[in-house]
């Protein structure tokens, strides 16, 4: 598969737009400077909608008549496999999808089409991504959005909110924000973004917000290493006090022996180099100190 890119002047579908969340969300994207062209909707949606953005009975057809290449998924769990399926089919190259409960058995299909046609899926359970002042494809909260250095990387929705909008407060904003979600089973994982991190220009620091469970972080720290990956690296990590073997509040934060441990990650990422904090506090305070 190709390297991840996203493009800020990119045209975007919005998949379930006469939906509660996905007619609300369509407005805010647009609002925000999203190029958002269009959303999906069965025949009856389309008569009863006041959506201010044309809407079209499929992908296909809304690729056809925008050339948009990107959609967000903005529909139920259940439904998400065969949104990603449409928009794979109608030849979109980018798709995020912030639903929560999207059954395992559909996620592991939907990364086998995403790479056959040769696309990038962010998500499930992802707030989203943007390029701050620019493009946003999700929910990020605006607060915490801000231009700046950090490339940011996060599981956990609502703790990137809050730390984002600590540093944004306090003048350091982002390059780039993307949520890859704490399934683990999901489209997008740390250490196959940094390839783009690594690439972007307006990145000169990366900031993970990561959590127990899993070996995300452990995969991350092998990518840091195996790309010589120069730039610094803020690393949180969140849930030190959780028992083994029961998961804390993702679906994908789980830990098995000594795999997944707070511990086990912190060791592999300070040898990639990598520095490794507990609480947002001491995170803020490190990336302050290191003035990027």
């Amino acid at each position: 598969m190709s390297m991840f890119t996203l493009d800020p002047s990119a045209k975007v579908i919005v998949q379930g737009a006469t939906g509660r969340m996905g007619s609300r969300h369509a407005t805010l994207m647009k609002r925000y400077g999203t190029l958002v062209v269009g959303g999906i909707a069965g025949a009856s949606a389309r008569r009863d909608s006041d959506s201010d953005i044309p809407l079209f009975s499929s992908c296909a057809e809304a690729a056809a008549a925008t050339g948009a290449q990107a959609s967000i998924t903005l529909v139920p769990p259940m439904d998400v496999l065969a949104a990603v399926t449409e928009a794979l089919e109608a030849g979109f190259k980018l798709i995020v999808s912030p639903s929560e409960g999207m059954p395992v058995r559909d996620a592991m299909l939907a990364c086998e089409r995403v790479k056959a046609h040769g696309a990038h899926w962010i998500g499930p359970s992802t707030p989203g991504l943007a390029i701050p002042r620019r493009m946003k494809m999700g929910f990020i909260p605006d607060v915490s959005l801000a231009p700046g250095p950090l490339g940011v990387m996060s599981k956990s929705g609502t703790l990137s909110y809050e730390t984002c909008f600590r540093l944004a407060e306090r003048g350091v904003g982002q390059s780039t924000w993307i949520g890859v979600g704490g399934d683990s089973v999901k489209g997008s994982r740390f250490g196959e973004l940094l390839p783009y991190f690594q690439a972007d220009a307006d990145t000169r620091a990366l900031l993970i917000l990561g959590e127990i469970g899993g070996s995300e972080e452990e995969e991350l720290a092998d990518a840091i290493e195996r790309l010589s990956f120069a730039k610094p690296v803020f690393v949180l990590l969140a849930g030190a006090s959780a028992p083994e073997g029961v998961t804390m509040g993702h679906a994908g934060a789980l830990v098995h022996g000594g795999r997944g441990t707070v511990q086990s990650k912190t060791t592999a990422l300070r040898r990639a180099g990598a520095q490794v904090f507990t609480s947002i506090e001491s995170l803020v305070d490190g990336v302050l100190s290191a003035h990027v």
